[in-house]
């Protein structure tokens, strides 16, 4: 789905990402950690087209969206690519629903009936019916976190990226939104998220870890009970 071809990325006279190379499949769940200051975050916006990129290319499905104009990235963005970030990017003069139905409204795609529809399916998804009028200011974070995820998925979305989806959360609101996500990938959702937590990578099948703006390891994991030992030990191998 995603093949990122030696892209580098400089800001004034400092190089945050050096040669970078990885191919995302359909349906993969994959997590993106390392030190902070490493370059996770710059590499997941490079990815999406959220931040330009200095050298190489990002190859969506065969478009090179690196060399997109702005307009016509905006619109990718906003029908192909879902976002969830650690403190959520809500409007506080709309109310839940109205946040989530947004992005559904200005894609102009469908009817704005349908787009409702959707929106209230999403929430009783996430467990969160009955919140719609609320102000954002009235929830908690983990309702929030997953009013989030229902407003990345109103356009129906090929891939979700994610930075730091759990960083603001007690662990009963992570589990939560984790459980949201492993379900998610299971139904065929590409995820890409950057994390620093090992219960989040633990969830994803495939892991770069990041140190000074290069891949300095990558690992598949298999399915199975005991994941989250295995990344464990992996990442202290790291260390």
């Amino acid at each position: 789905m995603i093949k990122v071809e030696n892209i580098s990325k400089s800001f004034k006279d400092t190089q945050i990402l050096h040669d970078i190379s990885f191919e995302i499949k359909k349906g993969d769940f994959v997590a993106v950690m390392g030190p902070s200051g490493s370059g996770k975050s710059t590499l997941l916006y490079s990815i999406s087209g959220m931040d330009s990129i200095s050298n190489g290319k990002v190859m969506f499905e065969n478009m090179n969206i690196s060399e997109m104009k702005e307009e016509a990235l905006s619109e990718f963005r906003l029908t192909k690519m879902g976002f969830v970030f650690q403190n959520a990017q809500m409007l506080k003069n709309l109310s839940i629903f109205d946040n989530i139905i947004l992005p559904g409204l200005v894609a102009k795609n469908e009817p704005a009936n349908d787009i409702r529809k959707r929106a209230s399916k999403l929430m009783k998804r996430m467990e969160i019916e009955g919140l719609e009028e609320r102000d954002i200011r009235e929830v908690s974070g983990g309702q929030l976190q997953r009013a989030s995820i229902c407003r990345a998925m109103i356009n129906t979305p090929e891939v979700l990226f994610l930075d730091e989806p759990t960083g603001a959360l007690n662990s009963e609101a992570t589990e939560q939104v984790l459980k949201i996500l492993a379900d998610l990938n299971r139904e065929g959702m590409t995820i890409m998220t950057v994390t620093h937590d090992s219960c989040v990578a633990a969830k994803a099948r495939k892991i770069l870890y990041i140190i000074d703006g290069q891949i300095a390891a990558y690992k598949e994991f298999l399915v199975g009970e005991n994941r989250e030992m295995e990344v464990e030990k992996w990442l202290k191998k790291l260390s």
